[in-house]
């Protein structure tokens, strides 16, 4: 199990963390597109849709966990994450080259470094990723122009379906999984500048993300319907966490 050594060393720089001015100077002349979602809802199948275009190019963001083993293949280094030392993380932190960087679960540190922005900005592509919530946040707070996308399922019950389908998962994983959602549900329904997109369809939702990347104006009609669900999917959340955590083990 991977653990943080120099967890308190990456708390103190995060809480004072800045970006330096080559990095503020860069993200203000290139394009920048965040997924997010609830886990299972297919973000990383519409990008990977997406990058068959070769207008486009994923940001393979940095970690200092070691790589993993998925379905018998082990994750490569420059194209599941660049996997880097803490030391490594640390300095250029220090030197204010990511534009992002969380501790995630206690155990990791991961983040999206300017390395890796200047790369795709200097292929003249549009730089794209799926990033958790905490990441959406801070990233639109930095570059207000982001193009964020929040990508929700079409129902409850089927992205329900969707989270118990894909591992075995303890009630401890499940009921995080759900608070994490719930954030996301609400930001999906107050974020004014955002949009949202609905995975019912994988190629309808491929096109909608194209089109916002593309500045399409959506009708106000589809814009509310879109909120509308995204209140139903906090409800429902909120109700299906609060008897999961009622419930005797």
């Amino acid at each position: 199990m991977n653990q943080l050594v120099n967890r308190h060393q990456f708390e103190s720089i995060l809480a004072n963390y800045s970006l330096s001015e080559d990095a503020h100077l860069l993200l203000k002349n290139m394009k920048l597109v965040l997924l997010s979602g609830p886990t299972a809802v297919g973000r990383n199948t519409i990008i990977n849709q997406l990058i068959k275009n070769d207008n486009y190019s994923y940001i393979v963001s940095d970690t200092t966990r070691k790589p993993r083993i998925n379905d018998g293949v082990k994750e490569v280094n420059g194209v599941t994450y660049w996997f880097r030392t803490e030391k490594e993380f640390i300095n250029d932190l220090k030197a204010g080259e990511f534009l992002e960087a969380e501790i995630i679960h206690d155990r990791q540190v991961s983040g999206i470094s300017i390395r890796e922005l200047r790369k795709i900005h200097e292929l003249n592509k549009v730089a794209l990723t799926e990033v958790e919530i905490g990441g959406f946040i801070n990233i639109l707070n930095i570059k207000p122009d982001t193009v964020g996308i929040f990508v929700l399922p079409p129902s409850f019950d089927q992205w329900l379906g969707r989270l118990y389908s894909r591992s075995q998962m303890s009630k401890e994983e499940i009921v995080s999984r759900l608070k994490t959602a719930k954030r996301i549900f609400e930001a999906a329904i107050s974020f004014q500048n955002t949009f949202i997109v609905i995975n019912d369809d994988l190629d309808v939702a491929v096109n909608e993300v194209e089109k916002i990347i593309k500045g399409t104006k959506f009708d106000q009609n589809s814009i509310k319907n879109a909120k509308l669900l995204a209140t139903k999917l906090l409800r429902d959340t909120r109700d299906y966490l609060n008897n999961l955590q009622s419930a005797k083990d």
